[in-house]
């Protein structure tokens, strides 16, 4: 099978064209024929330098194709079904190839009127979002300001925090704006115009997908008993614990329970997936790069299928 893998750390060119055994699904696994992935940030940062010890590692953890195989014990899913998921996170995925096993508990099935491209968007962005919003509490009458809300992460967190009733304040650079303002956001800070804390106070939440010096300055912003959720950085808890505030760290994980959630709020129509560009397998050293530029809208998919 074609399959995209990297033989050592370092920037995009590491990524390389190789011809790799099919994968056989174990006990509990099914085999994927794969039609489209979602490239995300932490791609890009696990290609720079990430945890694993040997080489050569495919990486890719989105995924949505059709299940071609079944392991032992699979009695959930059937030969033909059509499915997506978030594969293995955070160890090796396998995703960017022509076939992947998966664990049953790591996907669920596809709506049919979701593309295969929108559900390969659809698994760790959301994932990510609502299992922030669980760790804030967030709940209907709250407000929760999202930093970078035009991006994969946030343009799920806005949609999946209006359904929860919580009003929601969104960082967005100006060209983005009508694109947030149509995802529900109620207010839109232009970060680049004047610095978000003198525009934004006395929040209920905060979730921050950007880190660096963003997560620090967010803790100001934040009510006394608020609670800060990052994915971006380490959390500061000591300056947000002087302001009685709880800052954390979050890392994703699998869950089908809540993949059949996302698939009910798009098949509901309250939850959208947003593809703004798509590469073919062998152009994912492209996709990677236009991650790293830091200005993507919504999400980047490999048609693996093409």
């Amino acid at each position: 099978m074609r399959a995209m893998v990297i033989h050592e750390y370092g920037g995009p060119e590491v990524l390389q064209s190789a011809d790799l055994p099919i994968p056989k699904p174990a006990a509990g696994e099914v085999r994927v024929r794969v039609h489209a992935v979602s490239v995300n940030p932490v791609d890009t940062k696990w290609r720079r330098g990430g945890p694993f010890k040997t080489f050569p590692v495919v990486l890719g953890w989105d995924v949505s194709g059709v299940v071609e195989s079944l392991g032992q014990d699979v009695t959930d899913f059937a030969v033909g079904d059509e499915v997506f998921g978030m594969v293995r996170f955070p160890a090796e995925g396998r995703a960017y190839a022509e076939y992947v096993t998966a664990p049953v508990t790591d996907i669920a099935r596809k709506p049919a009127t979701l593309s295969h491209a929108q559900a390969a968007a659809m698994t760790l962005a959301p994932l990510t979002a609502v299992q922030a919003f669980d760790r804030l509490g967030l709940q209907a009458g709250q407000t929760i300001l999202i930093h970078a809300a035009a991006g994969g992460v946030g343009h799920f967190a806005v949609q999946l925090a209006r359904t929860r009733g919580a009003r929601v304040i969104a960082t967005a650079s100006a060209p983005n704006h009508d694109f947030v303002r149509r995802l529900g956001a109620d207010e839109i800070v232009d970060y680049r115009a004047r610095p978000f804390e003198e525009q934004v106070s006395g929040v209920d939440a905060v979730l921050d997908t950007v880190g660096g010096d963003t997560t620090t300055r967010s803790v100001g912003v934040v009510r006394p008993g608020g609670h800060l959720v990052t994915i971006a950085a380490q959390a500061p808890a000591e300056a947000a614990a002087q302001r009685g505030i709880i800052a954390e760290r979050i890392l994703v994980h699998p869950s089908r329970a809540q993949l059949e959630f996302l698939a009910g709020e798009f098949t509901a129509g309250r939850l959208t997936p947003h593809v703004s560009q798509t590469f073919a397998l062998e152009q994912v050293a492209e996709a990677h790069r236009a991650i790293e530029t830091g200005r993507t809208v919504g999400k980047i998919v490999l048609d693996v299928a093409q």
